[in-house]
């Protein structure tokens, strides 16, 4: 594996990133009374995620580029000691690569095509494959294959399929192999591989580590039954972070019980542990001002919504932190508000609840938390409405496990 730059002195080659305005808090954006959503990123939060993670986590964490692909995060993860970023399709390939040319990319899509496949190991330099079944397998073999003969440097992990009973989102049905597929495929990928994985993924928002505890006994399962020298386990992403309503445990219990589990795995003591955060890295790492542009009883009409950065707020009911930024403190008592979307969709509406003033009310801003986690990566323009409009703040995120305060949920009403 590579070592990290920084760690030898040496700067990494990387593309050059224009600096954003800055301002103290959103405070600062609601007095200037935008039109369109303003994005806050706090680069700060993720760097702190980020050492976290590779300072306490008892492996190798790599990113999941997926949650958040902006090339400044990325450049702020570097900076921070990830290393590794985990890589789901071609264009996530040349992205890491052209912004991060030092980085390892691992490309732990167990479903690819063979052409992304060849690419990523002839051209991007990408030597760790993920897959599920045999006929992924003959795929990266052919892929990588020179006339020489099959290539001798691949990383290749076997995803199992586990258990999702933790987690606020399954990720249990598409991907991974059935315990009675295990067994051929493990001693295939053995022979065509120089290292051998096993990978798995417990669902996104894991509210246990239990979730972890119990993947692992399906890991020691597989080994035992393969009877194969594994030098990888991937226990993949889920790790998760603070929402309203979802305040998990530490994330030390996590490291711990992972830890724990690997020790207690059949394998050689050179055998290396790997993880994939996304959200724990970046979710703390961005936000949105927004307008209210209409009150109908508990209903606001914001200017962002469902095909913007509010996709799993609309989608999958998830609920974030949401601010009253306003001139005067707002005595009144909280209730709970559902938000529309700025779209003509029906379908552009966030249930919520989310709870604010009861005296909210048009031309009111709101700031709404823990967006860096695939509120990015979601946005689009439908219906001419989005704005890329972007400012770092200086502030704490809205919601932290990292902080002084872990799991702490910000105050519904900040005075301008």
């Amino acid at each position: 594996m590579h070592q990290h730059p920084s760690a030898l002195g040496l700067a990494p080659l990387s593309i050059a990133i224009p600096p954003e305005p800055r301002v103290e808090s959103g405070i600062d954006i609601a007095i200037q009374r935008p039109v369109l959503p303003v994005t806050l990123v706090r680069p700060h939060a993720a760097a702190r995620a980020a050492r976290y993670f590779a300072e306490k986590f008892p492996g190798r964490s790599m990113y999941a580029v997926k949650a958040n692909p902006s090339p400044e995060l990325l450049h702020v993860l570097w900076d921070s000691g990830i290393t590794h970023y985990d890589v789901a399709s071609i264009a996530e390939v040349r992205l890491v690569a052209r912004t991060l040319p030092g980085a390892t990319l691992c490309f732990m899509h167990p479903v690819k095509a063979e052409e992304a496949i060849g690419e990523a190991y002839r051209v991007h330099g990408v030597r760790v494959f993920s897959l599920d079944s045999l006929e992924e397998l003959e795929k990266i073999v052919r892929a990588t294959a020179s006339e020489s003969g099959a290539a001798e440097d691949l990383t290749l992990c076997v995803r199992l399929r586990v258990s999702s009973e933790h987690a606020k989102l399954s990720l249990a049905s598409k991907f991974g192999c059935a315990p009675g597929e295990a067994r051929a495929l493990l001693m295939a990928a053995r022979q065509a591989s120089d290292a051998l994985g096993i990978c798995f993924h417990v669902g996104s928002q894991a509210m246990s580590p239990q979730a972890y505890a119990e993947a692992m006994e399906r890991v020691r399962a597989a080994i035992v039954e393969a009877a194969v020298t594994v030098d990888v386990v991937d226990v993949g992403g889920g790790f998760p972070s603070t929402y309203p309503g979802m305040e998990p445990p530490p994330l030390d219990l996590y490291f711990e019980t992972i830890g724990r589990a690997f020790e207690s795995l059949p394998v050689s003591y050179s055998s290396e542990l790997w993880c994939e955060p996304g959200r724990a890295l970046c979710a703390e790492y961005s936000s949105v001002v927004v307008r209210v542009e209409k009150r109908r009883g508990d209903e606001l009409y914001i200017n962002d919504g469902a095909y913007g950065a509010l996709f799993d707020a609309a989608h999958i009911g998830w609920r974030f932190p949401v601010t009253l930024l306003r001139g005067e403190e707002s005595r009144a008592r909280l209730v709970a508000f559902s938000f529309y979307g700025p779209t003509c969709d029906d379908l552009d509406h966030m249930a919520g609840p989310f709870l604010l003033p009861a005296d909210v009310a048009a031309g009111d801003y709101l700031e709404i938390g823990m967006l860096g986690a695939y509120g990015a990566a979601m946005r689009t323009a439908f219906n001419g409405f989005g704005s890329d409009e972007t400012v770092v703040a200086a502030d704490e995120p809205m919601a932290t496990l990292y902080g002084e305060e872990p799991a702490r949920i910000a105050a519904n009403v900040v005075k301008l």
